[in-house]
């Protein structure tokens, strides 16, 4: 089943979680890794990097904050060499490939956003930009969280994903519980929250 588990962080871990995000999404060069294909570096290869770069940071650090993160947003595996290994579980801007395989989709998946943004997803859709998919959610309380990390008021949008999927459009679920498709087309959105005018 493809949904999501809560848990704490203390401050520290917080900002290493950022951290993190920031370097396996989008800017891996900032430490000096590279990203194998499916974006996973060798756990003991970041731990160094972090340590290089003043950010000294201990393995049992490097695993409460994978365990403890509200969104799950990293995945730990072993690799073919028997070594541990990391990844953003998605939302990266650099080339990656998840592979994660086709599935079929909840009948709705929502979205959340800045009621600003509202009238240009209503004419355009929802649009990946730099990311590698448009990100949905399974329910209305996370989509809730996902929009207030934006400025001003939060609006939520349902999309209509069973008559997407219908219509042929793809969709992945992600390690962490979040819906991935390539674009929205407003056909397939409407508005929740706040609620047009009549």
């Amino acid at each position: 089943m493809c949904g999501g588990d809560n848990g704490g962080v203390d401050a520290r871990h917080v900002r290493v979680s950022k951290r993190l995000s920031a370097v396996l999404r989008h800017r891996p060069g900032s430490l000096g890794l590279t990203l194998d294909a499916q974006g996973w570096v060798d756990v003991d290869v970041l731990l160094a990097a972090f340590a290089a770069h003043g950010n000294p940071l201990t393995r049992a650090d490097l695993d409460a904050v994978v365990a403890g993160n509200d969104k799950r947003r990293f995945a730990l595996s072993t690799g073919p060499d028997g070594r541990d290994r990391i990844r953003a579980s998605q939302g990266h801007s650099v080339a990656v490939d998840l592979g994660l395989s086709d599935e079929r989709p909840p009948e709705l998946l929502f979205h959340g956003t800045s009621a600003t943004a509202v009238p240009a997803i209503l004419r355009d859709g929802l649009v990946k930009r730099a990311r590698h998919a448009v990100h949905l959610s399974a329910d209305v309380p996370t989509a809730r969280i996902v929009g207030a990390r934006r400025p001003g008021e939060v609006a939520l949008l349902a999309v209509d994903a069973a008559a997407m999927a219908a219509a042929g459009h793809r969709f992945q679920c992600s390690a962490n519980g979040v819906w991935l498709t390539e674009h929205v087309p407003p056909a397939f959105i409407r508005r929740l929250e706040p609620r047009p005018p009549e």
